[in-house]
């Protein structure tokens, strides 16, 4: 488990899709955080050890995923939040508050594309690589 890294809340309006998401994260060895959204709306919740967010772009819910993305950049200025979607590529309107995007139904590139963003420091400096290793 990555427990000494921040933590990857997940925001959608399935059940179903919380629950494969955390999965997958859990198995990779993330911490995860679920946030139903709910129709009349969701608390972002604050002061979280975060270190991603994931966010489903369609959402039934009185708020847009881009009005959720405003919200969590407000609440976590520097963390970067990611865009699940069936779409073919990013949503012009939520383009500008987040930091990029993975199709649904692709677990693989989604594993790799969060992962850019926890990555551990390595002990032994680029330098001293082959000096380590002999």
């Amino acid at each position: 488990m990555h427990s000494s890294h921040p933590k990857v809340m997940i925001v959608d309006d399935d059940p179903m899709h919380l629950e494969i998401y955390a999965l997958l994260m859990k198995q990779a060895g993330y911490d995860t955080i679920p946030v139903l959204v709910r129709f009349s709306g969701t608390e972002i919740p604050p002061n979280l050890p975060l270190g991603l967010a994931l966010l489903d772009y369609r959402l039934n819910s009185a708020k847009t995923s881009p009005e959720y993305a405003q919200e969590i950049r407000a609440v976590y200025p520097q963390v970067p939040i990611l865009v699940l979607s069936d779409l073919w590529s990013l949503p012009t309107d939520i383009a500008p508050f987040v930091s990029g995007f993975v199709r649904k139904g692709e677990p693989a590139k989604l594993l790799e594309t969060v992962s850019r963003y926890f990555v551990v420091p390595s002990r032994v400096q680029a330098s001293g690589d082959k000096a380590a290793l002999e």
